[in-house]
């Protein structure tokens, strides 16, 4: 049969290569989950161990230096530079910083915020020691939690390979890919061999890995919410239900694209996290959170760079104890991400300048980010220190989800509060799944668009990924997480040229030479 031109056309947008090697591995992955969940197990801690070691330290000093070099780029006159092609941007400032900040934050800005300042609590970081569970313990925990989801985790998201990939992409005509990253490095060998595919596929794999682990923990986490507020069974059936109706209001939101419903479902996201921040903060310990966030963010800037390069017992390349298990961890799921996210801020920030996408990212958002897990997780510390127990013995295990509810149903009007918060998650992990899905399917085509039948692929291949391991137990959820360290290796290496480009690209359009 003889293939017509449209149909040629339609499979030109897909890079088959690219597709063979991601849906290739994510689905060995889900076969050795559940053949032998043990030896995936060994195989990821394995990798997990060494990957923390030996990368630990060099992700603390790209984060910090990503971060730095954004607050230099701000102040260099090529920062006025408007980019994207366009001279009007495509969205206004609210929807804009609504679709930024939503992608990011997902669930984790929820039960993370509601659980990492308690643990931090109950139990003092190493940088800072001292007595657990007092009231001098309440402006190091938060200040641990402003560090992991603070300045330096909004940066890597963006702030510089956002810049490398709207000047290549907008203006010199190169893959809105992960590839064009290592342009400055290999040149065309980037974009038209195999390096490229390579790039393309860590940071696709990543970003699987880092979306389905939040999408596999809210099946997990609204079951748990469900049974607690409702008394639906919290079983197999419930959870694997949830992540049904969560692939499909993502993926219809993704196929209906940027401008409708990624859109529209980052504004409501927004505003009912707004309206539950305002209510927490008026009818919470509304004193207590205010004298918290002024301590904890004072603490967190003047320890800034201690905390950044903290290594505590572990040398160059000793063991990463404490330090492996949440700091080098976040900063692994959060550099997974980063290609990929830069691909969504970039499509989003046509007609914005250099300056205003490095603020938004870098300022704007961690600011609004530390405030809002002060709420959250600030509420829950006061709850705790005039009850002992009341959010504590909920939050033991690393209950996040019971920490949550512990929180909200000691809130005036306690259960519509953890009702909402339920729905504010979902939506969460939807505006994430859905712009990520959007992204993936843009990377597998060769323009900048996608056809909606590889964005359908790639949101349901995500639902099934996280059902099936949720199948295996809540081990193969762990071990995922674990592997998004593994994942962050290769992508790390990619945001490396990052560091240098955006700096060359901002001095050379403050000099007319770009």
């Amino acid at each position: 049969m003889t293939e017509t031109t449209s149909e040629r056309g339609r499979r030109a947008h897909i890079n088959v290569p690219l597709f063979a090697m991601t849906g290739g591995f994510i689905a060995l992955f889900c076969i050795i989950a559940l053949v032998n969940l043990d030896l995936l197990s060994t195989i990821v801690d394995a990798s997990f161990a060494f990957s923390a070691k030996y990368f630990g330290l060099y992700w603390q000093f790209l984060l910090l230096a990503t971060f730095l070099m954004g607050l230099v780029l701000i102040v260099l006159p090529g920062s006025r530079s408007i980019m994207g092609g366009v001279l009007t941007p495509e969205f206004p400032i609210f929807q804009w910083g609504a679709m930024i900040m939503c992608t990011l934050l997902a669930g984790g800005g929820v039960f993370w915020a509601a659980g990492e300042p308690m643990a931090h609590f109950l139990s003092s970081p190493p940088y800072y020691g001292g007595e657990s569970g007092t009231p001098a313990a309440v402006a190091p925990a938060l200040a641990q939690s402003f560090m992991h989801w603070g300045f330096l985790a909004w940066a890597i998201l963006g702030a510089l390979s956002t810049i490398m990939l709207m000047h290549y992409h907008y203006e010199k005509g190169l893959p809105m890919a992960p590839r064009t990253l290592l342009y400055p490095v290999f040149g065309d060998r980037a974009i038209t061999g195999p390096i490229g595919w390579i790039a393309d596929a860590c940071c696709i794999i990543a970003v699987v890995a880092g979306t389905v682990g939040p999408v596999g923990f809210l099946g997990l986490q609204v079951s748990y919410g469900l049974e607690a507020l409702f008394g639906i069974p919290d079983t197999f059936a419930t959870q694997a239900a949830v992540i049904a109706g969560l692939v499909a209001i993502y993926t219809i939101s993704a196929i209906t694209g940027l401008s409708k419903g990624i859109q529209i479902l980052s504004r409501i996201n927004v505003i009912l996290a707004a309206i539950l921040l305002i209510f927490m903060l008026i009818a919470g310990p509304t004193a207590f959170i205010l004298k918290s966030y002024v301590s904890g963010f004072s603490t967190y800037i003047g320890n800034f760079f201690g905390m950044a390069l903290h290594r505590g017992e572990a040398d160059v390349f000793g063991p990463p104890g404490w330090l492996g298990w949440w700091t080098v961890f976040f900063w692994g799921w959060f550099m997974g991400y980063g290609p990929l996210m830069a691909m969504f801020i970039a499509r989003v920030s046509r007609g914005r300048s250099i300056r205003s996408i490095i603020i938004m990212l870098s300022i704007v958002a961690p600011i609004v980010t530390t405030f809002w897990f002060t709420i959250v997780g600030g509420s829950g510390i006061a709850f705790e220190l005039e009850n002992p127990g009341s959010v504590s013995a909920a939050f033991e295990g690393f209950n996040l989800p019971a920490a949550l509810l512990s929180i909200t149903q000691q809130m005036p009007l306690g259960f519509l509060v953890s009702l909402l918060f339920l729905v504010l998650t979902t939506i969460f992990v939807a505006t994430t799944g859905d712009s990520m899905t959007y992204v993936i399917s843009v990377a597998m085509s060769d323009e900048d668009r996608s056809a909606t039948g590889v964005r359908v692929f790639w949101g349901v291949t995500m639902g099934i990924m996280a059902m099936i391991l949720i199948w295996t137990g809540s081990g193969g959820i762990g071990k995922l997480q674990s592997f998004i360290v593994v994942t962050a290796v290769p992508v790390s290496l990619i945001l490396l040229p990052s560091l240098w480009d955006a700096l060359r690209i901002t001095i050379g359009k403050g000099r007319g030479t770009l």
